[in-house]
């Protein structure tokens, strides 16, 4: 059995840090924080005058890790036991199912849940409870 370091206190200031992004940028843009329908319309056609928005968010997610190594002096600890090909193949079965969903886990499980949307809720419920059975199956199982 693989065992995952319980970090309480971390995950605290992480939910709160994307909460407050998601009700920032629906109350001053109107918009939901779905990292996926923010990403895919970084391409073209564009639509609307918001690109330069759209790169900032995603650039702040490639920058937090690079600040949090600055501002503690160690950078966040990351395991892939997976080789490149599983890899690939996990990718691409969560573009598929944020395309499929209509929305990724941010969308749906923070902004969703938040406005009690039942569609959030049924997406949430769908890919929490594949994630727990495929954690039994490659971790608990074998």
């Amino acid at each position: 059995m693989t065992v995952t370091e319980f970090t309480p206190v971390a995950s605290l200031i992480g939910g709160a840090l994307i909460g407050a992004a998601s009700v920032m940028l629906m109350a001053i843009k109107g918009r939901i924080a779905g990292v996926s329908g923010i990403a895919v319309r970084l391409f073209p056609p564009y639509d609307d005058g918001e690109l330069a928005g759209r790169a900032a968010f995603v650039a702040g997610l490639v920058i937090a890790p690079i600040i949090a190594t600055l501002v503690t002096g160690q950078a966040p600890a990351q395991t892939i036991e997976a080789g490149g090909a599983l890899l690939v193949v996990a990718g691409l079965l969560v573009g598929f199912g944020s395309v499929w969903g209509n929305g990724c886990t941010s969308g749906h499980g923070v902004c969703g849940l938040s406005r009690l949307s039942v569609r959030s809720m049924v997406a949430v419920l769908t890919f929490m409870g594949t994630a727990m059975v495929t954690v039994l199956l490659v971790r608990h199982l074998p």
